[in-house]
């Protein structure tokens, strides 16, 4: 198993990752699937100045996470916001602690403090939405700072989406 970062070559492969997730689940709030070349446009754009990591197993790879502008003012220029997504059948293997903890240690190395994660919440759990993930991330020493109601609608149903962060510096 090894994580490095992500080239444009591997869009196809993310892409499939994400696909799922876009088609299936209300974890991303994107409702289309985009086109290989717009995937391949994002991961170049993020490598121009955060990192995206993918984490490789036996030479397939099995998830990838990267780190994104918190907002686009020069204020903010210590928060970032991170995202991550595995394979389906790629959960409880600790690939997800493994990719963080070596985002986290890229972002620190660039003066980041602050990590926000934007997570999908469901009023109610369903087959689209579950509170997996604020569960993964409150694991990872993330706690919750924010809730918009009902602000996205996907599959037919109204879902929350919530804000949660960590920090992972001293600010001086």
């Amino acid at each position: 198993m090894k994580i490095r970062y992500a080239v444009p070559e591997d869009a196809g492969s993310l892409l499939e990752i994400y696909a799922y997730y876009v088609e299936n689940t209300a974890i991303s709030f994107e409702c289309s699937v985009p086109s290989l070349e717009e995937f391949r446009d994002r991961i170049e754009d993020i490598l121009g100045k955060y990192p995206y990591l993918v984490l490789e197993e036996d030479g397939i790879i099995q998830g990838y996470t990267y780190a994104g502008a918190f907002k686009k003012r020069e204020a903010y220029a210590c928060s970032c916001e991170v995202t991550i997504y595995l394979r389906k059948n790629a959960k409880g293997k600790g690939y997800g602690r493994l990719l963080y903890q070596a985002l986290e240690e890229k972002l620190r190395s660039m003066g980041i403090l602050n990590l926000y994660a934007c997570i999908g919440d469901p009023i109610v759990e369903d087959q689209y939405l579950t509170r997996n993930s604020e569960q993964f991330h409150s694991h990872l020493g993330y706690t919750r700072v924010g809730v918009f109601h009902q602000c996205g609608r996907k599959f037919g149903r109204w879902y929350n989406m919530i804000w949660m962060e960590k920090i992972i510096g001293e600010h001086i």
